[in-house]
């Protein structure tokens, strides 16, 4: 959502657009999540007067949808030692949680120790959209693992309805059946290819599982995100209908 800082928005009125879009959808609460990776440095002074951009233009169009700062966290090795130096650098809210992304390409072997040291030096890493990475889509062992040591799990919202592929929807509902899906998201990127929208996710896990599934992961845990609370432990879910789910999205 911050314009001109990496693949997302490209200008304030993009960024404007977008919260309205959200805001629209029945949003009230933001993380704006730049990344940092090799390819996009993180300046949390930029980041910051960004966001007070958008925030008065927000209030100019009367828009009332809040903003909160974080960032799209890539789990390297010189993002990992300055991270553990400056534990709330990176962190939602300057407070606990962090939302980490792997690579495509590697999964570390010592990836419980790496959110060991995080989990001690007051990080709670968030693993986001594991049903988009190939590799993860095949350590569901790891994954389960990773939660039990106080790792959370999180997954896009347009993954449910089929538009990162059937793997990716077909996982992503494997980790809200076994209970370890902590949160849904948008990354939201722009106003088409991926929205910031969490209505239509909203729906379909009510419409699948039921009301208070939807409001756990797309509300309540995300709401202790932002304060820094503790968030309510995932349980496995049990779908409403015998039919098998993939055919309900084709």
């Amino acid at each position: 959502m911050l314009w001109g800082v990496d693949d997302g928005a490209k200008t304030l009125d993009d960024s404007l657009a977008m919260v309205e879009m959200a805001s629209a959808a029945g949003t009230t609460d933001i993380v704006v999540t730049p990344h940092a990776s090799p390819q996009y440095k993180f300046d949390p002074g930029l980041v910051q007067e960004r966001v007070e951009g958008i925030r008065a233009g927000a209030r100019e169009k009367g828009l009332k949808l809040r903003l909160h700062t974080g960032c799209d966290f890539h789990l390297s090795f010189d993002n990992i030692q300055d991270a553990l130096a400056n534990p709330r650098k990176f962190t939602i809210n300057n407070n606990r949680y962090l939302l980490v992304e792997f690579s495509d390409l590697i999964i570390f072997r010592n990836t419980a120790d790496i959110f060991s040291r995080m989990i001690d030096a007051g990080m709670t890493p968030i693993i986001t959209h594991p049903e988009r990475n190939p590799l993860l889509c095949q350590r569901l062992p790891e994954l389960s693992a990773w939660c039990e040591a106080g790792a959370l799990i999180q997954v896009t919202a347009q993954s449910f309805s089929g538009r990162f592929g059937r793997r990716a929807a077909e996982f992503s509902r494997t980790l809200l059946d076994r209970g370890l899906l902590h949160f849904v998201a948008s990354d939201g990127h722009d106003l088409v290819r991926r929205p910031p929208r969490m209505d239509e996710a909203f729906l379909w896990i009510q419409q699948h599982y039921d009301r208070d599934t939807a409001e756990l992961v797309c509300v309540t845990n995300p709401r202790a995100v932002l304060t820094g609370e503790l968030v309510i432990p995932a349980e496995p879910r049990l779908q409403k209908s015998s039919r098998k789910w993939y055919q309900l999205w084709r």
